[in-house]
């Protein structure tokens, strides 16, 4: 058995300083800021969101702005396989997850465990 669940949502700007885009979606949301720069590297920032809702976190990008979402498990080759069974497609693996498409075109990720709980919501499936 592997477990799964919608991890984050990741607001994905092309923009030259993530900053500005942080705030207005701090405000947007009515979120206040975790952190401006989470890696140091000014690619990554995050919105404060309570342990039983999905994390908010953008991402400075070279692709068109867009939205799109994390799957976290505790067994990433398990859970892309399932969902490969179920049509999505390996896109690229980038550091420790997959970039996987859905049927629909719609890209999302597949990571590791991002919480130290994983929390409610999870969902157990057959190896």
């Amino acid at each position: 058995m592997h477990h799964s669940r919608l991890s984050t949502i990741v607001i994905d700007c092309r923009v030259d300083d993530l900053k500005s885009a942080v705030e207005f979606w701090s405000k947007a949301f009515g979120k206040a800021v975790e952190s401006h720069d989470e890696d140091g590297d000014g690619k990554y920032a995050q919105l404060k969101t309570a342990d039983d809702e999905p994390q908010i976190l953008l991402q400075k990008v070279a692709h068109e702005s867009r939205t799109h979402m994390d799957i976290e498990t505790d067994d990433i080759d398990a859970e892309v396989k399932r969902l490969e069974a179920l049509g999505a497609k390996r896109i690229e693996f980038i550091t420790r997850w997959w970039v996987m498409e859905a049927p629909t075109g719609h890209r999302f990720c597949v990571v590791r465990k991002q919480r130290k709980e994983f929390g409610p919501h999870l969902n157990e499936w057959p190896d």
